[in-house]
């Protein structure tokens, strides 16, 4: 169903967004991407992250998380931190925050009803936590802890990945239904 999309047409944009772009909003990027991979939409999709600040920008992930990404074979060492950019909000598809504070800051700086849209909580498609209140669905700064913090982020992300690649599955086929055929 999926293959009949016009192959001319622009994908759908999807973009993760935590403080430092070092540590939730990567993981998020990676292991999204690795998921819509296996979905068979990677052509049809594209997943970025950025940050809501600028200080870590220039710099790669952070050992802990890279080394939790690898321990599911994803790679992470092309990555490096930058801040949010404030056309994003018409070039990105759907916009994910890490926790309510990425909510509020998007939120507010959200320039149209259009954009506003187009933010959601990342652990919002995570089946037990999509009936929460917003201030419950927000994944915790593994920066500041050890290991296990980054592997509760880990796990976090993980179960909101199948409600993620079922709405941005039927978000790319409606997309792909409105978009007008090539000659």
């Amino acid at each position: 169903m999926l293959s009949s999309m016009n192959s001319t047409s622009s994908p759908y944009r999807v973009i993760t967004v935590c403080t430092g772009n070092i540590c939730r909003s990567p993981m998020a990027e990676l292991m999204l991407a690795a998921a819509l991979e296996r979905e068979g939409l990677d052509g049809l999709v594209t997943v970025d992250s950025a940050g809501t600040t600028g200080y870590e920008a220039g710099r790669p992930i952070d050992p802990r998380a890279a080394r939790r990404l690898a321990a599911t074979q994803l790679t992470s060492g092309h990555h490096i931190a930058r801040e949010w950019e404030h056309e994003w909000f018409r070039e990105r598809d759907l916009i994910l925050a890490l926790d309510i504070d990425h909510f509020a800051w998007l939120s507010e700086a959200a320039p149209d009803q259009e954009s506003l849209d187009k933010i959601r909580m990342l652990r919002s498609f995570d089946p037990a936590m999509a009936d929460k209140d917003r201030l419950d669905q927000g994944i915790e700064d593994p920066w500041y802890g050890g290991h296990s913090d980054f592997d509760a982020v880990w796990h976090q992300i993980h179960a909101a990945l199948p409600g993620l690649v079922r709405h941005i599955k039927a978000a790319v086929l409606e997309k792909s239904q409105l978009q007008p055929q090539a000659l």
